[in-house]
This record gives structure tokens, C-alpha cells and sequence, in this order.
């Protein structure tokens, strides 16, 4: 089966199961996911589309307004258009939307990823099908993995002392979206910025010494995220003793996550790497990451966790001690964790845990 009959299958088993008629899907990640990378937002700054897609029983349809359907059915959908019908609306004429929807399937037997009154809200449920990735997402996840690292290598290594963070965001954006690739997430900290705020959003602050440099990338619905780090100078003797315990932790949640393990098991590993390098508290003062692929995060690991890793599912883990970090997006597959956002060239340190190797990135010493 190719991309989109292996997701009708789980669409049609999910309705069964659930006992709906019809799922309707209007959030970005699962627009996304349905119609095989297909991009349905105008609003950078929204989580809903302009268009969605009702999967029924025994036929697809997507429902949008006259301004938008022509540019989903030859640039968005192209590749599966054959398999969608298409009910539009004027775009003066949002009411007609719900009557389009209680035509197609009646609300009490629809299930729908966002609010729509008399329908069944079933978006965290629906976010499984997602988890375990096609062959084809996975070329694709590669793909940005990859040009994520490059983007990222390129404008740290043209950092230099005076810059602000607001600059170099602005670089690390024009770099990505000259590739199609939308940051979602840019986080610049420099100097103490970095200990002070765990989501440090890009300022005017000019650069000293120290700067991190966070990115969640999206293109396809798809979204990989990465942290990097870079010194002035020479780095002092603390700061690699806390940097090497934060890549300690996240190689027991990067060797851990493997098909078939129970999220609360890696996390308990990654807390007591926490505590073995004598940072014992300080995972409780950022989350730690978990399940990723068409969200920022489908969940967070914790200690209570009832998830368990699927095959071919991403992972985003990222451990913190204060005034460092380490992160990497991983796939999960039945023969190895592949981390697919690699920095070319990036200076790295190799960790042990549970009799594996990890390679881990270094602080980059300019």
C-alpha cells in the first residue's frame, strides 16, 4: 500500500472503533498527515487551516471556501487529488460550512480535532494514527532533518560577538524559509539569558560570550526540532561539568527510545542520570521533551507516562541543566535510533549508557 491507502486504513479502523460515521480534520498537523505533507494554514499563527478534510466511511472530502480550493487541489493535494471531493462555500458565506459538514455526516456521529458543537471531540485520540511513520514521511523526515542541521550549522558558525539575538534569528528564518521550511519555534538566548529563561524568545541583547540557538523547523506537516550551543573563549571548568551531565541524560533518553519501551521506563533512566551527575532536581524545572512528527510535541514524557514507543515514531527529547541544554530529533526504528537532525561537521561528544555509544554535541568553542 502506498502513503495514503496505509492512512485510510487507520482512518476507517479508527471510525470503527470509535463507532463515528466521519472524522473531520481542520488542524494543521493532521491536514497535513491525511493528504500526505499537504499545507492547509494562511495564518502562520494558527494551530486550525483554511481547509479540511472529512474522512468518511467510504469517501474523502475537502471543505474549504471558493478562495482557497483551487490553490489545495493543485498545490496541496495534487498527488491524492483523485481521492478527495471537493465542497466549497463562499467565502462570505462561513455558516455554509456546518451545513456542508451535517449533509456529509450527522454531528452526533462525527468526530472532529477541534470544537464544533454536537460533534465528538476526538483530536488526542486521533494523534496515534500519526505516531508510526510511513517510508514515505520517513524520506521526507530525513530530508528536513538534514537541511534543519545545515540551516542551524551555517548561522551559528557566522555568529560573532556583538550580534544580537534578534539578528540572528532573523538569519536562521531566511536561511529556512528560502528552502520552504517554516520555523515554528526560534529561540536565541545569549550570555545569562540562557540561565535565566528555558524558552528564551529572540531580543535585542548583543551577544558576549555565550549563545543558544533553538529551532523547531516544519515543512510537509513535518517538524524537527534541535539545540545548539556556542562559546567565546575558552569555556569554564563548571560549564562543561554541566554539559556533560545534560548529554549523559539525553543519551539514556536517545538509547532508550527504542520500539515497544514504556515512556515512564526512559524517563526514569533519564532522572537518574540526572541525579548520578549530581544535577538531581534539575529536570523538574523543564519539561524533558517526548513524542514529536506533525506536533512540537504529541506528548511529554514523565515519570506516569502510559505511552509506549511504535515503530518508526520521532522523538524530540530535550534535557536542560542550568545554562545548557541537548537536543536532537530522533525516529525510533526497530533496528536503531537514527538521530536525522546531525549539525555537519559539528564538534561532538561521545556518552555511554546502557552499553551504548551516542555521540552527543558539543558547546562549539570559537
Amino acid at each position: 500500500m502506498n502513503e495514503f491507502q496505509v492512512k485510510q486504513k487507520r482512518v476507517r479502523n479508527f471510525l470503527k472503533e470509535q463507532n463515528l460515521k466521519g472524522v473531520l480534520l481542520s488542524r494543521q498537523s493532521n491536514f497535513a498527515w491525511i493528504t500526505g505533507g499537504g499545507d492547509n494554514h494562511v495564518v502562520m499563527g494558527s494551530d486550525l487551516g483554511v481547509a479540511s478534510v472529512l474522512a468518511t466511511e467510504n469517501k474523502n472530502y475537502i471543505i474549504t471556501n471558493n478562495i482557497e480550493s483551487e490553490r489545495i487541489k493543485n498545490e496541496e493535494i495534487a498527488r491524492y487529488s483523485a481521492n478527495f471531493s471537493f465542497a466549497s462555500h463562499m467565502w462570505c458565506e462561513e455558516d455554509k460550512r456546518l451545513v456542508i459538514i451535517k449533509k456529509i455526516c450527522p454531528l452526533g456521529k462525527l468526530g472532529t480535532d477541534a470544537p464544533l458543537g454536537g460533534a465528538n471531540l476526538i483530536d488526542k485520540k486521533f494523534a496515534r494514527l500519526r505516531y508510526s511513520l510511513t517510508s514515505e514521511e520517513v524520506i521526507r523526515y530525513e530530508w528536513l532533518g538534514v537541511e534543519c542541521g545545515k540551516s542551524v550549522g551555517k548561522v551559528c558558525r557566522s555568529i560573532r560577538i556583538g550580534d544580537t539575538e534578534n539578528e540572528i534569528a532573523g538569519r536562521l528564518a531566511e536561511d529556512l524559509l528560502a528552502k520552504g521550511i517554516i520555523p515554528t519555534v526560534l529561540l536565541i538566548a545569549a550570555d545569562d539569558r540562557i540561565s535565566k529563561y528555558r524558552h528564551p524568545i529572540p531580543t535585542d541583547k548583543k551577544i558576549k560570550k555565550y549563545v543558544m540557538v533553538v529551532l523547531c523547523g516544519r515543512k510537509w506537516g513535518l517538524i524537527v526540532s534541535l539545540t545548539r550551543l556556542v562559546h567565546f573563549g575558552k569555556i569554564s571548568a563548571e560549564l562543561c561539568r554541566k554539559h556533560n551531565a545534560v548529554v549523559k541524560v539525553d543519551s539514556c533518553f536517545i538509547s532508550c527510545a527504542k520500539p515497544g519501551a514504556n515512556i515512564s521506563e526512559i524517563f526514569r533512566c533519564a532522572v537518574q542520570a540526572y541525579e548520578e551527575t549530581g544535577f538531581a532536581n534539575e529536570w523538574k524545572l523543564h519539561h524533558q521533551g517526548g513524542a514529536t512528527g506533525y506536533e512540537g510535541r504529541d506528548y511529554k514524557g514523565t515519570l506516569v507516562c502510559k505511552e509506549v514507543v511504535q515503530e518508526n515514531q520521532a522523538f524530540a527529547w530535550n534535557p536542560s541543566v542550568t545554562g545548557t541544554k541537548s537536543e536532537d530529533t530522533i525516529i525510533a526504528f526497530p533496528k536503531e535510533t537514527k538521530v536525522i537532525s546531525v549539525v555537519p561537521g559539528w564538534p561532538m561528544l561521545s556518552v555511554e549508557c546502557c552499553g551504548v555509544e551516542i555521540n552527543r554535541p558539543d558547546i562549539l568553542a570559537k
